[in-house]
C-alpha cells in the first residue's frame, strides 16, 4: 500500500542576476517578463498565496494529515522520524505535487544540529531541499502544468514529504526518459553548479574551472555543465576513488589532496594561465589557493562553508587581477529569483539530461527508502559518497 508522507509549502531561494543567453551576466537587470512575475506575486501575497505554515506539526482547519521526515530536536541522525502533518492546500498559482523522491544535502544536516535555520516560510522541521514527484492538482490560475505531469523543484525546506505546494513558475518539468528518484537528484545540484559557474562565473567554451570537492552532487554537476559547454576543469578530492569516477563525468585534471593542491595543477594544465572561473564548495582556509588558481579578471564563487567561514586572504592580489569574489547560495533568496533561475534552467539545461546521448546525467549514490532516513544521513556524514543520496518516499 502507498504510504503516506507529508506536505509542506516552499517559498524557496534560487538565482542572483541571471546572466544573458551567451552567459554575460545581467547586472541587476531582470530577465524579461520577470517584472510581471514580481507584479504578479504581489497580488497573490495579497490575495492569502504566501500564507505558509513555519512548522510541520497540524493546526485545526487544514487538510488531511500526511507523512514527513520531522526534526524532533536538535541532534544527530537519531533525532529524525516520520510523522503526520497537515497536506497543504495550493493557492491559486501553486501546484500541489505527490513527492515521490527527495535528495539530501549538507544543508539538511545542518539544519538537523540547529546550525542553518529554515529561511522564513520554509518549515522549520522538515528538511529537503529538492525533490520529483507528480502534480495531484493546481490552482485556478495555474497555466504551466496540469495533474499528472511529472516536476521537480528545489525550495526552502519541506521536501523531505508525500505533499508539498509550489509555485507553478518554481517547478521544472523532469526530464523524459529518467525515473523520478533520478529527476530528484538534479533541481539542487544542477541548479547551483549551472547558477554559479555559468551565470555567475561566466564559464564559457574554451575556457578552464576548478571546483574543490569534486565527488559531491555540485562537483559533479559543474564538472558535466564544463564539458557540456566545451569548456575543461580541474578538480580535488582527497579520495583517489572519487577522482576516478569524476574522470569519467569529463574531469580533465584529477588532483588528489585538498584545496592547497590545486593552483600548481591549474597552472600547469593551463600554462600559467590560470583558470577563469573557481568553484569554492567547502570555503575556510582553503578559499586562499582557490583564488591563486585565478587568470587575471578571473571569479571564483563561494559556494558552501563546511570548511569554515573564515579565511585569511591578499586583498592585493585581488586588487592587482581585478578578481571577482561572488558568494551565493540558493536557499535564502527571494522568490522572484528562484522562478527566473527555475526558467532558466528549464529551457537551457534540463533538455540537456534527454536523448540516448545526453551529455548530462544525475549522479546517484544510492537510493533509499525515507524509512532509512537516518542512515542515509549518516552515510552523507561520512563523505562517502559520490554524488547524491536519494530519498524513496514510499
Amino acid at each position: 500500500m502507498k504510504r503516506r508522507g507529508a506536505g509542506v509549502r516552499s517559498t524557496a531561494p534560487l538565482s542572483p542576476g541571471l546572466a544573458a543567453p551567451d552567459g554575460r551576466r545581467s547586472g541587476a537587470a531582470r530577465p524579461d517578463g520577470l517584472g510581471g512575475i514580481c507584479r504578479q506575486l504581489q497580488l497573490a501575497a495579497r490575495s492569502g498565496l504566501s500564507s505558509r505554515r513555519s512548522r510541520g506539526g497540524s493546526p485545526p482547519g487544514r487538510g488531511a494529515d500526511v507523512r514527513a521526515v520531522v526534526i524532533t530536536e536538535r541532534g544527530g541522525p537519531e533525532v529524525l522520524a516520520l510523522r503526520e502533518v497537515a497536506e497543504p492546500s495550493p493557492g491559486p498559482f501553486e501546484l500541489l505535487v505527490d513527492v515521490a523522491a527527495s535528495a539530501l544535502n549538507r544543508a539538511d544536516l545542518l539544519q538537523r544540529r540547529g546550525l542553518y535555520p529554515a529561511p522564513p516560510g520554509a518549515p522549520a522541521d522538515i528538511p529537503g531541499l529538492e525533490f520529483a514527484g507528480t502534480v495531484l492538482s493546481v490552482g485556478e490560475a495555474v497555466t504551466r502544468f496540469a495533474a499528472g505531469d511529472r516536476v521537480m523543484g528545489v525550495v526552502g525546506g519541506g521536501a523531505a514529504a508525500e505533499r508539498l505546494a509550489i509555485h507553478e513558475r518554481e517547478a521544472m518539468r523532469c526530464p523524459e526518459g529518467l525515473a523520478l528518484t533520478e529527476s530528484a537528484a538534479i533541481p539542487e545540484a544542477f541548479a547551483t553548479a549551472f547558477d554559479a559557474a555559468v551565470l555567475q562565473g561566466g564559464l564559457a567554451s574554451g575556457q578552464w574551472l576548478v571546483v574543490n570537492a569534486v565527488g559531491s552532487g555540485v562537483g559533479t554537476a559543474a564538472v558535466q555543465l564544463a564539458r557540456a559547454l566545451g569548456a575543461r576543469s580541474v578538480g580535488s578530492s582527497r579520495t583517489p576513488t572519487k577522482l576516478g569516477l569524476a574522470r569519467g563525468l569529463g574531469l580533465d585534471v584529477a588532483v588528489e589532496g585538498d584545496s592547497t593542491a590545486l593552483p600548481a595543477a591549474v597552472r600547469e594544465a593551463t600554462g600559467g594561465a590560470g583558470a577563469a572561473v573557481a568553484l569554492d564548495l567547502v570555503g575556510g582556509p582553503g578559499l586562499a589557493a582557490m583564488l591563486e588558481c585565478l587568470r587575471p579578471t578571473g571569479t571564483l564563487v563561494l559556494v558552501g562553508l563546511m570548511g569554515g567561514v573564515e579565511a585569511d586572504l591578499s586583498l592585493g592580489r585581488v586588487l592587482r587581477q581585478r578578481l571577482r569574489l561572488v558568494g551565493t547560495v540558493l536557499r535564502s533568496r527571494p522568490l522572484e529569483e528562484k522562478m527566473a533561475l527555475a526558467r532558466a534552467f528549464e529551457d537551457r539545461v534540463v533538455p540537456l539530461f534527454e536523448g540516448a546521448d545526453a551529455p548530462l546525467r544525475p549522479v546517484v549514490d544510492r537510493v533509499l527508502s525515507w524509512e532509512a532516513v537516518a542512515d542515509a544521513h549518516r552515510a552523507l556524514e561520512s563523505n562517502d559518497s559520490f554524488g547524491k543520496i536519494v530519498l524513496e518516499h514510499r
